[in-house]
């Protein structure tokens, strides 16, 4: 057991914990916003053309290039001033961002500058996303009893699909209200306007939130480290391996087996924009279900062994799943969706406390920046741009589930091997 786990016995309140795991919404409502929507930003800043959805995606997976530069920043500032001060500081580059965002000139202004200033806007929203997620799960596990880490860590991942899930509403209805000129012309606008008018509360939230008293420990007993990247680097090597395998795996089920999945039935000729987004929603709800159940179910038999069963599933389903949504009846896509919906939720609920309890408070943050968001850089923003551009170049609609149940494979020896990291179970 980490010196941490013993010695963190003080909880944060209710409220700093409802405030720490709504702040999730934010970040995933723009970045699903984005893929989801990518069919019309490609329109819209990218000139519709034949290429324009994949400059859309390769956008995104450039911006992605970011996450693990902020990770890095943010986490500095994390383990050296406090958790809390790194999660006002990213929120506050967040609004800003999205606010932009919803004020860009289109192609039809400004040519292909538009498509450069929506990469740069995107690229400053992921350094700032960077330090948001583990931010956010360093708080919740520190300020969590130890027996109920998993399920109150878990509550990021779910909060980050009620933000997927609300962009999936907004984007939809918008679509659905509008006709296509209106669109293209203006109402793409409204779901970022939304976004930083959301960012914008949640800040202010985020000022009434406690310290975590796993920093403030560190601070009492002057063990803050002076250089928290070297820290990891000399102590917890082994630890960043397992994080960034761990957090490989619930990135390509993530953005592959959920988020790309509208722009893959769409891309296929599957459903339209708006039936996609509207079975990305019950995608969403899935997810919401399964991730506390995830998270509760580790806290009782390990983190360990409901990994390595999820790496398991995610070697065989994914394939078939992908398959029968290319070519199937209705019922057949909505199962696919869900399936990998549930698969990607349930490593996202438990990867968010094995992730974090690699490491111990000590340089916390800058190991989740290193090993998870390298991670979440590489399996996360390539992959939706590396299976559009596979499955049009092969022609096999199965192939974003071969990425996944890839990964999966490599991935499952290591599961299987570390060490288990629930306080109440080792």
């Amino acid at each position: 057991m980490t010196a941490s786990a013993d010695r963190n016995e003080r909880q944060i309140s209710r409220s700093s914990t409802v405030i720490a795991a709504l702040s999730t919404i934010v970040e995933w409502y723009d970045f699903t916003l984005y893929l989801y929507f990518a069919t019309v930003l490609s329109r819209v800043f990218f000139g519709g053309g034949k290429l324009s959805l994949l400059a859309t995606l390769a956008g995104f997976a450039i911006s992605y290039c970011m996450r693990p530069l902020g990770a890095i920043v943010f986490g500095i500032v994390g383990d050296r001033f406090g958790r809390r001060h790194t999660l006002l500081l990213s929120m506050a580059s967040m609004t800003a961002a999205m606010f932009a965002t919803a004020m860009l000139p289109a192609w039809d202004r400004i040519g292909s500058a538009a498509g450069a200033l929506l990469l740069l806007l995107r690229c400053v929203m992921a350094f700032s996303v960077g330090g948001e997620y583990t931010g956010v799960v360093a708080y919740l596990l520190e300020g969590a009893h130890a027996s109920r880490r998993g399920l109150i860590t878990s509550l990021a991942s779910a909060a980050s699909e009620v933000g997927a899930l609300l962009a999936v509403a907004v984007a939809a209805l918008t679509v659905a209200s509008l006709s296509s000129a209106d669109l293209v012309a203006w109402g793409w606008r409204v779901p970022f306007f939304v976004g930083a008018a959301l960012a914008g509360s949640i800040w202010i939230a985020r000022s009434m939130m406690q310290e975590s008293p796993e920093f403030e420990r560190q601070v009492a007993q002057g063990t803050v480290p002076a250089f928290p990247i070297r820290h990891t680097l000399v102590h917890h090597r082994s630890a960043l391996l397992r994080s960034f395998a761990i957090s490989a795996l619930g990135s390509i089920t993530y953005y592959v087996g959920i988020a790309y999945v509208p722009a893959f039935l769409s891309s296929t000729g599957t459903l339209g924009e708006a039936e996609s987004l509207s079975l990305s929603t019950i995608a969403a709800l899935a997810v919401i279900l399964v991730t506390p159940l995830v998270g509760a179910l580790s806290d009782r038999v390990g983190r360990k062994p409901v990994l390595a069963w999820l790496a398991a599933l995610s070697i065989v389903l994914p394939l078939a799943m992908f398959a029968s949504m290319a070519g199937g009846s209705r019922g057949q896509i909505v199962l696919g969706a869900v399936v990998l919906a549930c698969i990607a939720g349930g490593v996202s609920a438990v990867g968010a406390p094995a992730t974090a309890e690699q490491f111990p408070g000590e340089g916390r943050l800058s190991g989740l920046a290193l090993g998870a968001t390298v991670a979440t850089a590489i399996f996360g923003g390539l992959t939706p741009f590396l299976a559009e551009l596979l499955v049009k170049a092969t022609g096999w609609a199965a192939l974003p589930g071969g990425m996944i149940a890839l990964v999966a494979l490599v991935v499952l020896p290591v599961l299987l091997t570390m060490p288990e990291t629930n306080p109440t179970i080792r």
